[in-house]
């Protein structure tokens, strides 16, 4: 039990010089469950152990080792063990702007505009054991900046020519009432939004604008809201900003209600992502002496 505890802590990697990507890695996930939730990257996964339950909107897949996920920024999605078995995985958050610049140069995209991925899972061990060797070189020490920068863009670069075959994604259109009211939310995650005023600015009922919001982001408006300020928590704690300071800044009331948030969405405590952030820069630091 203790070594499933140790090892179900989770270890998020970064470098200042390498800012568009993010990586964390989970040895026993048996212990982390996740809320629905979205990123503002887009990501992709491993399964290096065991098997898991993947919600993505409105399609849930069973995936076990040797699988890959990906996920399009906004999209609502989770993981969660099964039954209580092992399952270890590796996740590789990537700025979404730098992907789609990556994307755009390599001629995949017709403009310099974020277009969604079609493809939710990847079995090709092809795949999988190039995903494991970049993870690897961005976790161990000892590879050279250059090395690790070079088997980021070689590694996307070759699966967004490869994922460039599928068909393009294609979701049904929001209205444009409620993607101006997840603007609105967007511009005031850290501010205290009632429904009323969501009401006010769309019109709807407080029982309809509830369900169509839902509908159509797979959140409701508060649900939404908590996941925004998570993400803006997230970035204050990536860039070095201390908990309590980083809980007020994102919109919540005390850094308590700032801890349960974080811990149901990103299945680890705000301290354990700060950690990983302070760690690499120190690396970092480290390297440039």
């Amino acid at each position: 039990m203790k070594t499933a505890t140790s090892n179900s802590k989770p270890i998020f990697w970064r470098d200042a010089h390498l800012p568009h990507v993010e990586l964390r890695k989970v040895g026993d996930g048996r212990e982390v469950c996740y809320a629905p939730h979205s990123h503002t990257q887009w990501s992709i996964g491993a399964i290096t152990g065991g098997e898991s339950t993947f919600q993505y909107r409105d399609n849930q897949y069973r995936v076990q080792a040797g699988d890959l996920v990906l996920m399009n920024p906004e999209w609502v999605h989770a993981c969660n063990p099964i039954d209580n078995k092992l399952w270890a995985y590796l996740m590789l958050y990537v700025d979404t702007t730098w992907l789609t610049d990556l994307r755009f140069r390599a001629g995949l995209l017709p403009e310099l505009r974020w277009q969604d991925i079609s493809t939710a899972t990847i079995s090709d061990p092809i795949w999988f054991e190039r995903y494991c060797s970049l993870a690897q070189c961005l976790l161990e020490p000892g590879h050279e900046l250059l090395e690790k920068q070079s088997k980021v863009v070689e590694f996307l670069s070759d699966l967004m020519h490869e994922l460039s075959k599928q068909p393009v994604a294609t979701a049904p259109k929001t209205p444009g009432i409620l993607t101006d009211l997840a603007h609105y939310l967007d511009d005031h995650a850290a501010d205290d939004v009632s429904l009323d005023t969501l009401c006010e600015l769309s019109g709807f009922s407080p029982g309809h604008l509830i369900r169509a919001f839902k509908q159509h982001f797979g959140l409701t408006p508060h649900a939404y809201l908590l996941n925004r300020r998570v993400q803006l928590g997230r970035h204050e704690l990536k860039n070095g900003t201390p908990i309590a300071e980083a809980a007020l800044n994102s919109g919540f009331s005390d850094q308590p209600h700032f801890q349960r948030a974080f811990k149901r969405l990103m299945a680890a405590t705000p301290n354990q992502y700060r950690r990983g952030s302070t760690e690499h820069k120190v690396q970092a630091t480290r390297r440039q002496q």
